[in-house]
């Protein structure tokens, strides 16, 4: 009997070429995907991967199980649509997951929708980041993960996940209201190199993604501050700790000392909610996903203007 776990490490080193592709599409290590294979491949009896240059490429045994792996992965995705079918009534546990920026101004709504009409679901929302709910939603731990894909750094998906399309958001500038640059509607962002930055906590997303920008317009940041939440974030920017980034989904009305500015590059992420693909359908799901749209609709153009 072959592991689902180490099947779905074979086909993803199939459809990506590569261990490290395969692993960076499953969200876990290189180490973690070879494993996965090397138990498959005692299970299996036969070498599944060989050397190619500094890579590797699939046997033909490796191959063949391959093409048996992506379409029992298919299969199990079938199956599970085929028992929601089965019940009509949208009941029983939904697990969702969610960015920080999105909880406070989408989820409310959304959770608001299903409760009315879906009272017999059972609804549980957890925070977290895209890199710790990603994996959760992969390893069935969470229905749907609600997270951020920026356009200048775009989300890797995971080939068993399907994603949603919720709206899209820009990023502005939040500057010190005594800053040089403060009385300017747009700004380049290489010209922001006199100020240090708030960024959140190291490791995060929300940090790499920062630390990504300023270097495409050659700045090498210097971070003062990392605290997680933007209000917060905010009212350092208000008491002249230094400069932010900062979503308009996530900014409301910002506090007094703060300047807000466009980019020049734009900022954008688009939002998305994600599931295992062939879910889609499931009827808890459906509802949650149709709520998460209808309490998207009034931010399709952009949360909030510049002020």
């Amino acid at each position: 009997m072959f592991s689902l776990d180490r099947m779905r490490a074979l086909h993803a080193v199939a459809q990506h070429g590569s261990v490290a592709a395969a692993a960076a599409a499953l969200h876990v290590t290189p180490s973690g995907v070879s494993q996965q294979l090397a138990k498959l491949e005692r299970e299996a009896g036969q070498a599944l991967l060989e050397p190619r240059g500094r890579g590797v490429r699939l046997t033909r045994a490796g191959q063949v199980l391959a093409g048996h792996a992506g379409r029992i992965l298919a299969q199990i995705a079938q199956a599970r649509s085929d028992l929601e079918l089965l019940n009509e009534d949208v009941l029983g546990p939904l697990r969702l997951g969610a960015i920080p920026t999105t909880i406070h101004a989408l989820l409310p709504p959304a959770l608001a929708t299903l409760a009315a009409q879906h009272p017999r679901l059972e609804v549980t929302l957890r925070e977290g980041e895209a890199e710790q709910t990603l994996p959760q939603v992969v390893a069935g731990d969470l229905d749907i993960a609600v997270a951020e894909s920026w356009a200048d750094r775009p989300t890797v998906l995971p080939p068993t996940v399907t994603a949603t399309t919720l709206f899209s958001d820009v990023a502005d500038l939040a500057l010190p209201g005594t800053h040089r640059l403060a009385h300017r509607r747009t700004v380049d962002l290489a010209e922001v190199d006199d100020v240090p930055w708030i960024a959140w906590t190291a490791g995060s997303g929300c940090y790499e993604w920062l630390v990504h920008v300023l270097r495409a317009q050659q700045l090498e940041p210097k971070i003062s501050c990392t605290v997680g939440g933007y209000p917060t974030q905010l009212a350092l920017v208000a008491g002249n700790a230094g400069a932010a980034l900062v979503p308009r989904l996530a900014r409301g009305t910002p506090p007094a000392g703060v300047r807000i500015l466009t980019t020049r590059p734009a900022l954008s992420r688009t939002i998305v909610a994600i599931c295992r693909t062939g879910e889609e359908e499931h009827s808890g799901i459906r509802a949650a996903l149709d709520a998460l749209l209808a309490a998207s609709a009034r931010f399709a153009t952009g949360a909030q203007p510049v002020r």
